[in-house]
């Protein structure tokens, strides 16, 4: 498969892994009564902080857990003031560091520099995604052919599912001879297996078009084309057949360009069961009654969405919600969110946005769960210091109304990045709360997060898992030593053990003859 190469990628490729790993730190919850000191446990998260270090932090959570994907990434139009930050030591890319990127006359490299930043956040998007989930990127001309390569190399090419075009005006401005009007979308899945889409609810008129005048037991329908098109004149004879009109003896043939849909037996089983109609006064050629009952699941969806509000609405309904105007270059309806929510995501989908802005996508989820009483949770990353300003504050206004617009109700708690779990000599951070630190072992050892509530019988006892129990004999200020005497932490008994200590006076055999395999703290905890 072609690949696509950039100045800086071989560097960047698996800088994901040499990220720290920081704990989220909570700040406050909200609900409708306003700020709390306590977490609302509503599955609702706003973090400020770098994305890909956010990123990381949600790994142990929610890795193969996120069912949908929703960002806007900086387009790379040479006007977004977009900074390389990712701080990758080498000559290369270590220049980069700090830069506004320029526009296409000023900067050679920045196509490379947004590559290099979009990687290893793709990565961990990718890891984040659920086996039956979907990712939508909103992008421009300016970069979506690149990544595109790009997505295929991470994806896989057959995971591409479809790039859509939105209309984000209605027509060209007069001071440009030929001016874009549209933006792409973007969708691949994790596994094109598994994934599974939704289809367009249908308008008014479409529904309008179903009714049951005979009083049909299977309720509404509509009348369908019978015939099948032949391309090419191709003959098929089980399928060409005259119809006999029962309520007139007439004899009706297929036309010379094409077939019946069905053979002879289940056009005979449709006219017993009253499924074929011969027009309203019975004496017309045959129809297929096309049963509302069965075609439930909608129509499908367009790649060209040309009946959604344009950007210049999205900016209207952010100064309405927030009475602040022009804040975002491309700011994106909370209609389109709902649209591409609406194709992919469940009543009880989590829905990741790792370039949230100004919170549209949580607007979004707030009003389809408010619609269809679903329970979608969100998850809002924005590294600027707006987000607590704009991104939370808008999420906080829609959640209790704004001018004449009542509040949806709902909650959500707003993290801060905090400190990473190794110091830079390597040692444990001892001055985060200890269960941050068990969380990640456990995560690191089983690639699931903690089910096991911590009891004071067993409180070196991380959790079990398929025969194997997990241990963190641990003290912050003293050495652990794992030996005959300390074994009596070990409680629950177990195929296999695995216990971190700073230090093992246990023997090789006795380890062995008693399946322990010791890890020593910090040595031998993973990083990823």
């Amino acid at each position: 498969m072609p690949t696509l190469h950039w100045i800086g990628k071989e560097k960047i490729v698996n800088h994901h892994q040499d990220v720290p790993f920081r704990v989220l730190e909570h700040q406050y919850g909200f609900t409708e009564n306003g700020k709390q000191k306590e977490e609302t446990n509503s599955g609702n998260l706003i973090i400020h902080g770098d994305n890909l270090e956010a990123l990381k932090a949600l790994l142990p959570k929610y890795e193969g857990k996120i069912d949908v994907i929703c960002i806007d990434p900086p387009y790379n139009t040479g006007k977004e003031n977009w900074k390389y930050n990712d701080n990758v030591n080498h000559p290369k890319i270590k220049k980069w560091l700090g830069q506004v990127v320029g526009s296409e006359t000023e900067d050679l490299s920045r196509h490379d520099k947004w590559l290099c930043m979009m990687y290893p956040r793709i990565k961990l998007l990718h890891r984040l995604l659920s086996e039956t989930g979907a990712i939508a990127i909103s992008l421009d001309d300016n970069e979506v052919y690149y990544f595109k390569i790009m997505l295929d190399e991470i994806f896989g090419r057959l995971n591409f599912v479809q790039n859509i075009i939105w209309k984000k005006r209605s027509g060209p401005p007069n001071d440009k001879d030929i001016a874009a009007t549209h933006e792409y979308i973007l969708l691949y899945s994790k596994s094109v297996q598994n994934v599974k889409f939704n289809r367009k609810k249908r308008s008014e008129n479409q529904e309008n078009r179903y009714s049951n005048p005979d009083n049909h037991p299977k309720g509404k329908w509509a009348a369908d084309n019978l015939m099948a098109n032949v391309k090419g004149g191709r003959y098929v004879e089980s399928l060409n057949f005259p119809i006999i009109n029962p309520n007139t003896n007439e004899e009706h043939y297929p036309s010379s360009n094409g077939n019946w849909r069905y053979n002879k037996d289940k056009i005979n089983r449709l006219i017993e069961n009253n499924e074929i109609y011969f027009g309203k006064d019975g004496k017309g050629r045959p129809k297929l009654k096309r049963f509302l009952a069965d075609v439930n699941s909608g129509v499908p969806y367009s790649t060209t969405w040309d009946y959604l509000p344009h950007n210049n609405a999205a900016s209207k309904e952010i100064a309405d919600i927030l009475g602040h105007l022009n804040i975002f270059d491309t700011p994106k309806p909370t209609k389109l969110i709902e649209e591409i929510l609406n194709l992919i995501s469940r009543k009880n989908s989590i829905i990741l946005d790792s370039y949230s802005g100004s919170g549209t996508t949580a607007h979004a989820v707030i009003n389809l769960n408010k619609e269809d009483g679903g329970n979608r949770k969100f998850i809002l990353i924005e590294m600027e210091d707006y987000a607590e300003t704009i991104t939370a504050e808008r999420v906080k206004r829609v959640i209790n109304g704004y001018g004449e617009k009542a509040g949806t109700g709902g909650s959500f708690d707003y993290y801060e990045l905090g400190k990473p779990l190794f110091k830079k000599n390597g040692y444990l951070n001892e001055t985060l709360d200890e269960n941050e630190i068990r969380n990640y072992i456990y995560y690191t050892e089983t690639k699931l997060p903690i089910s096991k509530v911590r009891d004071s019988k067993n409180w070196y006892l991380l959790d079990n898992l398929n025969q194997t129990s997990y241990y963190f004999y641990y003290e912050k200020d003293k050495l652990t030593t794992l030996d005959l005497e300390s074994l009596s932490i070990v409680k629950i008994k177990a195929e296999q053990y695995i216990i971190y200590a700073d230090n093992c006076l246990l023997d090789k055999e006795y380890l062995q003859k008693h399946n322990i395999i010791f890890k020593k703290i910090p040595r031998d905890i993973k990083r990823f």
